[in-house]
C-alpha cells in the first residue's frame, strides 16, 4: 500500500536511470519488466493511447531519462491513499488523475491523526486533569467521549480553571523561551505560534508581514491587543528562500523587540531548533494556532490537530485537515 504525502512535484523523487543502472543494475531490470506489463496492460485497456502510455510510464523519457518513483509505488500497490479528504480528491484530479482512469477503485482517504495520549494527556497534564475532573477518564481511552465538556463551556468554575492552567502552561513556555533564546515574554499577552518546516507554501512569510503591519500600528498610535509571536521551524538545507524568511523573521525580531514603543504590545521570537520535545511545551501554552498555508498545498496537518485539541484558537485556510476539523469543532471556534 502507498502513502503519498504531498502534491508538491519537487518531492516526488526522480532517479537518473543512468546512476541507477550503476548502483542497482538488478532492481533497473525489475522495474523495466513491471512497467512493460503494466503498459501492456494499460494499452489493452485504452488501445491507441500513445500519450497516456507516455504520461504513465514509469520511465520520463528524454535525452536523459528517469524512472518516476511514485509511479513505481502506484504500480507496485493494490491502496493508494491521501491523508485528507481534500488531499485524496487533489490526487485523483489532479496529480495521479491518468491512474485514478486506469484504477478508479485503488485510491482512498485515510486522514493523518496524532495521540491524544502523548498531545494531551502527557504534554498537557493540568488540562489532562481538568478534563478528567469534569468528565472522568474514558476520553483518554476513546477520544469522542471528548464531546463531554460541551456541558461545561459556560460553566464559570471551570472556565476560570481553564484560565488558570492555560496561564501555567504559558509560563512554562516562558521559561523555555528565556533559556533558549534569552528572551523575557510577557505571559499576560496572547500567544501567536507558528511553528513548522519554513517552506513558501506553508506561508511563514505572510505570518511576519502581519507582524511589520502590527509594528506599524503601534507606530501610528493605534491600540492593539498585545501578542507576542512565536515562529518555529526548520528549511530543508539547500533551500535557499527557506533561510532568507528566517534571516527576516530574526531581523524583524531584531527592530520589534528592540523598540520601545512597542514594548508591552508586541514580542517577536524565533523559535531555534524547533523539534517535537519542544513541541510538546509549546502547543499547551497556545492561544493563536496559525494554519495558513496556500489552499491545496498542505496535504493534511498535524501540528493543526495538537493545538486544537489543546484548547487553541486556529487561523487556518480552507486546506487540508483544517477542513475537517471546523466540520468537527465548528465553524464558530476558527
Amino acid at each position: 500500500a502507498y502513502t503519498n504525502h504531498t502534491l508538491l512535484p519537487e518531492a516526488l523523487e526522480k532517479w537518473s536511470v543512468e546512476m541507477f543502472s550503476r548502483l542497482l543494475p538488478r532492481l533497473l531490470e525489475i522495474i523495466y519488466e513491471i512497467n512493460e506489463r503494466f503498459l501492456g496492460e494499460v494499452s489493452t485497456k485504452f488501445p491507441g493511447d500513445n500519450e497516456l502510455l507516455s504520461r504513465v510510464s514509469l520511465i520520463e523519457g528524454g535525452h536523459h531519462p528517469h524512472i518516476r518513483m511514485a509511479y513505481v509505488a502506484l504500480v507496485g500497490s493494490f491502496s493508494v491513499n491521501g491523508v485528507a479528504q481534500l488531499h485524496t480528491d487533489l490526487l485523483k484530479e489532479g496529480l495521479f488523475s491518468d491512474f485514478q482512469k486506469i484504477w478508479p477503485t485503488k485510491f482512498n482517504n485515510k486522514t493523518n491523526g496524532v495521540t491524544p495520549r502523548r498531545w494531551l494527556s502527557h504534554c498537557n497534564p493540568l488540562l489532562r486533569d481538568l478534563i478528567t475532573d469534569a468528565i472522568g477518564d474514558k476520553w483518554q481511552f476513546d477520544f469522542q467521549e471528548i464531546a463531554g465538556l460541551a456541558a461545561f463551556a459556560d460553566d464559570k468554575e471551570f472556565q476560570q480553571r481553564w484560565i488558570d492552567v492555560k496561564r501555567s502552561n504559558k509560563e512554562r513556555l516562558a521559561d523555555l523561551l528565556q533559556t533558549t533564546t534569552g528572551f523575557s515574554v510577557d505571559t499576560s499577552a496572547l500567544f501567536d505560534v507558528q511553528v513548522k518546516r519554513i517552506h513558501e507554501y506553508k506561508r511563514q512569510l505572510m505570518n511576519v508581514l502581519h507582524v511589520i503591519h502590527l509594528h506599524d500600528q503601534i507606530l501610528r498610535g493605534e491600540t492593539i491587543q498585545p501578542r507576542v509571536v512565536i515562529i518555529g521551524g526548520k528549511a530543508a538545507p539547500g533551500y535557499h528562500v527557506a533561510k532568507l524568511i528566517i534571516k527576516l523573521i530574526n531581523n524583524v525580531a531584531s527592530v520589534i523587540n528592540n523598540d520601545p514603543t512597542a514594548k508591552g504590545k508586541l514580542q517577536l521570537i524565533f523559535f531555534p531548533n524547533y523539534r517535537v520535545s519542544s513541541m510538546e511545551v509549546i502547543c499547551p501554552a497556545t492561544e493563536l494556532s496559525e494554519q495558513i498555508s496556500t489552499a491545496g498545498k498542505e496535504a493534511s496537518g498535524t501540528g493543526n490537530m495538537k493545538f486544537m485539541m489543546n484548547g487553541a484558537l486556529t487561523i487556518g485556510t480552507f486546506d487540508g485537515a483544517n477542513i475537517e476539523i471546523r466540520e468537527k469543532a465548528g465553524a464558530e471556534n476558527f
